[in-house]
């Protein structure tokens, strides 16, 4: 661990990204509470906050060029905010169950999971599903891939309900890394808290990332080798 920093305790986490250097996006789930967040990635503390309907559950967030793309678990809506001004913008509908989210830039593409062990890759512009990959390690499927980060070209992601983060190959599906983050994990008996955050600073090498879970009290700068 590289260094901690503080994190709003009523955050239950299903996205995280970065915008620039300084400002830390954030989706917050849950029925009735469900929010997009700006918080300051050092000190925590909440710049601004938009507030979802309370029929929606909010769940993966990822950033393309001017637009942030915010996903709703049973609801089939991608929520679309400026990323300037954080006014929300026409969305998307899609089919199924919405988990995680992020942007390819080498392959222009979205990347999205659904609890399953099969990443979509989606258009930048329609949203419309261009291709699946499926995701092996030691060549079973690996299910409940949730919260995403792309870097370069691979794709952390957060095995739900577990302290490993796995990088996964975008040109095969292959797990060919896994990070054990149970020594970070919140000291609670809450079973709903787990890992669940990836975000990769601009500017930072590749193998540093910055991972949170819900409701914990702080994010963690790491490196991974």
């Amino acid at each position: 661990m590289l260094a901690e920093h503080p994190h709003a305790t009523d955050a239950f986490t299903e996205g995280l990204v970065f915008l620039g250097r300084n400002r830390l996006m954030e989706s917050v789930g849950l029925y009735g509470v469900s929010e997009l967040r700006e918080a300051d990635p050092t000190t925590g503390e909440i710049r601004a906050r938009r507030a979802l309907p309370a029929d929606v559950f909010a769940e993966g967030l990822g950033a393309a060029g001017e637009r942030l793309v915010q996903l709703t678990w049973r609801e089939g809506r991608a929520l679309v905010w400026d990323s300037a001004t954080l006014g929300e913008q026409r969305g998307f509908r899609y089919a199924g169950e919405g988990w995680g989210l992020a942007f390819d830039r080498n392959g222009r593409r979205w990347v999205q999971s659904d609890g399953s062990s099969t990443l979509l890759f989606r258009d930048p512009e329609t949203f419309e599903v261009l291709g699946r990959l499926e995701v092996r390690r030691r060549g079973r499927p690996v299910l409940n891939l949730n919260e995403l980060e792309v870097v370069g070209d691979h794709v952390w992601a957060n095995v739900w309900r577990t302290t490993e983060l796995v990088r996964i190959d975008l040109g095969d599906g292959r797990v060919d890394a896994v990070v054990d983050l149970s020594s970070l994990r919140a000291p609670d008996t809450d079973r709903e808290n787990v890992l669940n955050g990836i975000a990769h600073r601009p500017g930072d090498p590749p193998e540093r990332l910055w991972v949170t879970g819900k409701r914990w009290p702080r994010t963690y700068e790491i490196e991974v080798s």
